[in-house]
Parts: structure tokens; C-alpha cells; sequence
């Protein structure tokens, strides 16, 4: 069953992309009568009906009953079957993993969060992930030959339609996405890590139907989602958003791409376990201060944990931060003029202390009329973004023309 429908959708037969278009319409709307389906999709109601029943008979179709009106006939509503198939989203983090499993409604069925994997852009590093997905999937209880496509994120440059990653395991001449696909015998699609929180926040978090968004991933590193119109921006080859690497100070830091002066070099997460160690080596005092010395390095996430613990160095760093960046926030609000601006990543999770400065910075250099249109948030899903935007993207590649 499955696979047929597969075979049409990759054949581009008309039939298949009028069904890709009634799944995808399901995805982003819920449940539906045929009547609203045909208004939507601009199809007669017997077209729709016919095409409806055979999804139905496939299986990827349900019919939920009679759907309750004031008067008149009660029309059947229809929506997606969840155990027709399923999604899995991988999340790769600087010393983690975490991998879901969602159906095809978008409920998440299992999640694994926190698998430890020190990322190496190299081959054993990539092996090693595959043997972790492969893990994954041997202890899940579903039937597995009905896991569709399997998304995996992964940082820098990536181009979603053509499967290439050119930052990370780009070893061999093919596409990333078609080595994954013969290492894990299933479909692979591969996106980049902050296309895929801006998708997951889109779809399950902050946004309650806004169209023009901007999400700030304040991570290691520091990158841009942008949705336009309800739709994400790709960019010409999948490139957008690499907001970090905008040449903005005349400081000597040298960035991990290879230039100096880049906006990541001072308002990421990098940048403080940077600046953090430095001000501990003047002999500023936090309560981080007894590690410098000892044999575990500091992590980005104890910085975090202790700025939330009220340590005033931590926490005049993310201030300083969050000013630097809201003044570069500004300048994106002023371009694009968006309804809604979502800060996320690791250093969201100190909340106020983050968005507070970047609220005022942004207030004093945008527009004022501009910046009255754009609600300034913190990530509704915080940590879970990524994982849940890698389990969605799994779902809308099969299925988005």
C-alpha cells in the first residue's frame, strides 16, 4: 500500500500531487468536510470524494463520523489515519542526540532525549550516529516497515532538496542524504538545525497563526529561521539564515568559518563559555569558578544553569550579549517587518535575561513604526524545538510539492 503510493508521489503522477496536496492541506489544518477540501484545493466535490475514498481504502485517509451542525445535513469529517505511517527526527547537538518518532498526525509517540554523542565531523562520527538511529528504531514497538522518512538536522550550510551538507560528514562526491539512506536502509531527508526549531516552533509552539516570523537560535553558534508568508525561506541552494556570519565587529576573534569579526564571535553561545572563562582567569568571581581548573571543562549548559541560579557573572554576560544582539535584531526587523520575532536555542532558557536587553536594544535602534509590528517571545518549546521540527520536517518532505 505504502509503497505504491510512494512510487506515484516519486513518478509525479497528477492523481499522486492532488493527494500530496489533500495530506499536506490535513498537516497544516486538521480535520476536514469533503465540501471544505474542495474549496480549499479549488476541485469539484466529486473529484475530491472519488480521491478521498481511495485514501481511505489505502489508508491515510479517516472518516471521523458526522461532523455536529446547527442544521441541515451533517457532513463527514475526514482527517489523517495516525497509524498509516511514521516520522523519525534526529537532532544533533555539540554532545547529544536526541531522536523522536512521530505518526502521521503528528503525535509524538516516543522520544529519546540526551543520547550521549560527542559530534565529530568525521566518518566514525557519522557511523557512530547511524548506529545510534539504528538503536533507536530496533526497540520501537511499531510496524517498522511503515517508518516513511527519517529527518536529520544538521548545522551549517545544508540544501534540503538536494541532500548536500557542505559543513558537516561531506566526505564523498553524493549527497549526504543518499549516504544516510544506505547506511539506515530507510528514506533520509537532512535540513539545517535552525530551519528545522523555526518549523517546530511554527507548528507546535509560540506561533498562533502569524505568517511572517523570525527565530533566533542563540546556540553554540547564532543562525536565523525565517518564514515569509507562512512558508520557510530557503534561500537560492538552502543557505539562509546565517545570520552569525554577518562581518560586524573589527575585533581579532577568529570565527569557526574562518573569518574574524563575525557577529557569532560575540553574541553566541560560544562567545560567552568564552568570555566566561576569560573574566574567571582576571579572577571575577561566579560559582563556575572553582571548575576552571578542574579536568571537566565547563559546559554551555552549566553557564546557563548558573545565570538561572541568580550568578551575577553569568548573568551580566547574557545581558551583554543579549544588547550586542538586539542591536543586530533591530536591523532584521527594520528589513523584513515581522509579526513575530522568537528567540530560541540553548541561551533562551535564561528567559528574561536574555530578552529583556534585546527587547530594549531593539526598541532604541529599529523603526518605531516598524517595531510596533513585532511581538519579541521566548521559545514556547525551548530544548525540544530542534526534535520536534526534525519529526515534523520527516513528515512535510514526503508530502510538500
Amino acid at each position: 500500500m505504502h509503497q505504491q503510493f510512494l512510487k506515484e508521489i516519486e513518478m509525479g503522477s497528477k492523481n499522486a500531487l492532488v493527494k500530496k496536496k489533500i495530506i499536506t492541506h490535513y498537516i497544516y489544518n486538521g480535520s476536514s468536510t469533503i465540501t471544505d477540501l474542495s474549496r480549499e484545493l479549488d476541485l469539484s466535490v466529486p473529484t475530491v470524494t472519488k480521491l478521498i475514498g481511495e485514501m481511505c481504502e489505502d489508508g491515510y485517509i479517516n472518516d471521523y463520523g458526522k461532523l455536529e451542525t446547527s442544521g441541515g445535513r451533517h457532513p463527514n469529517l475526514y482527517g489523517l489515519n495516525p497509524e498509516s505511517g511514521y516520522f523519525i527526527g534526529v537532532d544533533i547537538k555539540r554532545f547529544s542526540i536526541n531522536i523522536g518518532l512521530i505518526n502521521f498526525k503528528g503525535d509524538m509517540m516516543e522520544l529519546k532525549r540526551n543520547i550521549p554523542y560527542k559530534f565529530e565531523n568525521s566518518i566514525e562520527g557519522m557511523n557512530e550516529l547511524c548506529k545510534l538511529i539504528l538503536n533507536f528504531i530496533k526497540k520501537l514497538t511499531i510496524n517498522q516497515e511503515k517508518i516513511l522518512n527519517i529527518n536529520v538536522n544538521v548545522s551549517g550550510r545544508v540544501n534540503p532538496e538536494s541532500g548536500f551538507s557542505f559543513s558537516q560528514f561531506n566526505f564523498e562526491e553524493r549527497p549526504l542524504a543518499d549516504v544516510l539512506t544506505e547506511k539506515l536502509g530507510y528514506k533520509v531527508t537532512i535540513d539545517n538545525d535552525t530551519r528545522a526549531m523555526t518549523y517546530g516552533e511554527y507548528m507546535q509552539g509560540c506561533v498562533k497563526g502569524e505568517k511572517d516570523i523570525i527565530f533566533v537560535n542563540i546556540s553554540w553558534g547564532l543562525g536565523i529561521g525565517i518564514i515569509i508568508d507562512g512558508k520557510i525561506y530557503n534561500g537560492k541552494s538552502g543557505f539562509s539564515g546565517e545570520f552569525g556570519h554577518v562581518s560586524t565587529y573589527e575585533n581579532e576573534i577568529l570565527c569557526h568559518c574562518g573569518k574574524k569579526g563575525c557577529l557569532e564571535t560575540e553574541t553566541s553561545g560560544s562567545a560567552l563559555h568564552r568570555v566566561l572563562h576569560e573574566r574567571l582567569r582576571e579572577g571575577q568571581n561566579s560559582i563556575l569558578s572553582n571548575r576552571l581548573h578542574s579536568a571537566d571543562p565547563i559546559t554551555l549548559d552549566e553557564i546557563i544553569t548558573a545565570a538561572n541560579k541568580e550568578d551575577i557573572l553569568c548573568i551580566e554576560l547574557v545581558e551583554e550579549i543579549g544588547k550586542k544582539l538586539g542591536k543586530q535584531i533591530a536591523g532584521l526587523i527594520n528589513i523584513f517587518n515581522p509579526e513575530l520575532v522568537i528567540i530560541g536555542g540553548t541561551l533562551s532558557l535564561t528567559e528574561d535575561y536574555i530578552t529583556q536587553p534585546i527587547r530594549t536594544a531593539v526598541k532604541k535602534y529599529s523603526l518605531n513604526l516598524v517595531n510596533k509590528d513585532s511581538a519579541i517571545v521566548t521559545s514556547k518549546l525551548k530544548d525540544r524545538a530542534g526534535i520536534v521540527g526534525a519529526c515534523m520536517l520527516a513528515r512535510s518532505r514526503m508530502f510538500e510539492s
